[in-house]
């Protein structure tokens, strides 16, 4: 029920074209997943992510399983039915939410104790019950529970976290019963390129459909990411998926297809949109900003989208200085058009031969210190 085609490769760098098939459709790669932490991208319906043109989204473990519970998702017949969402899913383990966001807890060989961030109630996560869960919410992939590595840590600490992330993904395939789900592995290492590479060898040795390079975006430079990513690209098995976990800025969407990235996820677009700032082609624009007060021109006059062709960056910044739910709707709706849409044309960069031209002319504008 699961597949990966590789359909092509860049001759100039790792970029490849690839498609992904799943029990609830087929996914073109390389993707951008938005990111739907409690079953929803927020302030946006499942009409609004078909519109867009979204092929997967993530859901996340960690609060799905505190509320409103894996088992209430299951009896809605999984996240699918639960959340009218018809096309693929994407749970991560909640690895990295129970060492961010715990307030206090425990680790162990047997898994994670903590209490949680909403209410400070005792549970504990292993890499049995992660899967459990997982297959209960029923996302077409799912991930292993790993021990995600902060940012700055020792070598031992790394070293410790990394070799338990690979027993406990060991341990986290002997428990996986569900063939309609695709079970990923994690690669963790922190940013030392020898224990990034035995990592590798433990997760590939153990034959996942898919691999995921967790650890990353939590601190480190963004030269250090892309060194990491380097590292690991001639190693990793072409005939697999690879997923850059909680990575989406434009340019590290970019960055990370250069380096052979299939998959891309992160909350950042929303997040951004509930701020008042929005992804044009020309960079950020933070529509509070004054200048835009009298404003009648589109968010981003490069961009398709229905905000854009439908609103001012005037109107715009009255509904985000005013409070208005609508406002943060818009932008969070072309934040993430804008990131599928700058997906869609890589993958048609890559079709075409022209991947490397379109990033240089792509970030030559984007990164450009002041937007129009």
């Amino acid at each position: 029920m699961f597949g990966f085609e590789l359909l092509g490769t860049c001759r100039q760098t790792a970029g490849r074209r690839g498609r992904i098939t799943t029990p609830h459709g087929t996914v073109d790669t390389p993707i951008f997943m938005p990111v739907g932490t409690q079953a929803t991208v927020k302030t946006l319906a499942s009409q609004d992510l078909y519109e867009i043109g979204t092929g997967i989204i993530l859901a996340n473990t960690y609060h799905l399983n505190l509320r409103p519970g894996h088992e209430i998702v299951d009896r809605a017949g999984g996240l699918h039915s639960f959340m009218n969402y018809n096309r693929p899913i994407l749970t991560d383990s909640g690895g990295f939410q129970v060492f961010s966001l715990a307030k206090l807890r425990k680790i162990t060989e047997e898994g994670v104790h903590f209490s949680s961030h909403i209410d400070g109630s005792r549970h504990f996560l292993s890499p049995e019950s992660a899967t459990s869960i997982q297959e209960a919410l029923g996302a077409d992939i799912i991930m292993c529970f790993d021990e995600c590595t902060p940012y700055p840590a020792t070598y031992e600490y790394a070293r410790q976290a990394m070799e338990r992330t690979g027993r406990w993904a060991a341990r986290c395939k002997l428990s996986h019963l569900r063939e309609d789900q695709a079970l990923f592995g994690i690669i963790q290492g922190g940013v030392f390129a020898d224990l990034r590479l035995e990592s590798l060898k433990q997760i590939v040795d153990l034959d996942f459909p898919g691999y995921a390079i967790g650890g990353l975006s939590v601190g480190e430079t963004k030269e250090e990411m892309y060194g990491v990513l380097e590292i690991l690209e001639s190693h990793l098995p072409s005939s697999r998926p690879r997923y850059l976990m909680g990575v989406g800025e434009p340019e590290d969407l970019l960055e990370g297809v250069s380096r052979g990235i299939d998959m891309f996820d992160c909350v950042t677009p929303t997040r951004l949109a509930r701020h008042g700032t929005a992804y044009t082609a020309r960079g950020k624009l933070t529509i509070r900003n004054a200048r835009f007060a009298d404003d009648f021109g589109p968010l981003d006059p490069d961009c398709s989208c229905r905000v854009c062709r439908g609103y001012s960056r005037a109107y715009l910044r009255h509904l985000i200085k005013s409070g208005e739910i609508l406002g943060l709707r818009l932008l969070s709706y072309h934040n993430v058009h804008f990131l599928v849409e700058l997906m869609m044309n890589i993958r048609e960069a890559l079709e075409n031969g022209r991947f490397v031209d379109f990033r240089h002319d792509f970030l030559a504008k984007y990164l450009l210190k002041e937007v129009n």
